[in-house]
């Protein structure tokens, strides 16, 4: 939506959703901080390092920060994930973190969406097509068998890391994950996504929405927004907050959420 101030959005997301650990830690997760960094470890794929900024942090001091993390979960046979985003400073930070042997993935763009609008949007399914809030573990390996489906590789670390999420809230009033898939009458299971409640902000967050090939294009990912979007009206939370791919982008983009920044992963995996 063209009234939605992008500067303000920014700062509300580096205020609200950066450097905060997870709420409830889930069982074998630890959280540890090192100067501005945030260095969360025990979760499926290795280690991952956050921060709201950098406090100034530059030159040697900020090489021998990076090495420092790098060596951490080296020394834990782990790889790490350092989640760099477009306006973070100093601007030679990448060079410096290619430099200490993190390589660059994908980068996704930081989208924000008002709930309102969404939660208004009726989700629209393919014939044939519904969907179903699960907590089940035999429900989340489907999710991870559709992952290692559409991306490849092994999708175990996702159906653990979202049981154990959901075991840390189950003693919840308002439990901080809702986990939802899109499945045929046949049983078959053609997509899955999630929201998270962010406590004490404005936001609630999107992830997943990876679709089987033959199910794109349908309004099945349109339908999984909107309808995580009326969880979070009901919730109370304002704005939604996604890591959109190239191929979400324009979707949401015609949803009425707006870019606020980047947000590129840099990896180190350390050697056998």
């Amino acid at each position: 939506m063209s009234d939605l101030d992008v500067d303000v959005l920014r700062t509300a997301y580096d205020a609200q959703l950066r450097a905060r650990p997870p709420e409830p830690v889930p069982e074998g997760v630890t959280v540890e901080r090192d100067g501005p960094l945030l260095r969360i470890q025990g979760l499926g794929r290795g280690g991952f390092v956050t921060y709201r900024d950098l406090d100034g942090v530059r030159g040697t001091e900020l090489d021998e920060l990076i090495v420092r993390q790098r060596d951490h979960f080296a020394a834990r046979g782990e790889q790490v994930e350092w989640k760099l985003h477009g306006h973070d400073e100093p601007a030679d930070l990448p060079e410096r973190l290619r430099a200490a042997g993190f390589v660059p993935e994908e980068r996704e763009t930081v989208m924000i969406g008002p709930v309102g609008p969404l939660a208004a949007t009726l989700p629209v399914l393919p014939e044939g097509v519904r969907l179903r809030e699960v907590t089940a573990r035999a429900d989340l390996d489907r999710i991870g068998e559709l992952t290692s489906v559409i991306w490849g590789g092994d999708g175990d670390w996702l159906a653990e890391g979202l049981a154990r999420e959901i075991a840390a809230g189950a003693a919840l009033d308002q439990p901080p994950l809702t986990v939802v898939v899109a499945e045929t009458d046949a049983g078959e299971l053609v997509s899955a996504a999630w929201v998270r409640y962010v406590p004490g902000t404005r936001f609630a967050t999107l992830w997943g929405g990876a679709t089987l090939p033959r199910w794109r294009r349908r309004g099945i990912y349109r339908a999984l927004v909107a309808y995580r979007a009326r969880l979070a009206e009901v919730r109370g939370f304002p704005l939604l907050q996604v890591d959109a791919s190239d191929d979400s982008r324009p979707i949401l983009q015609r949803l009425g959420f707006v870019p606020v920044t980047t947000t590129t992963p840099y990896v180190y995996t350390p050697k056998p």
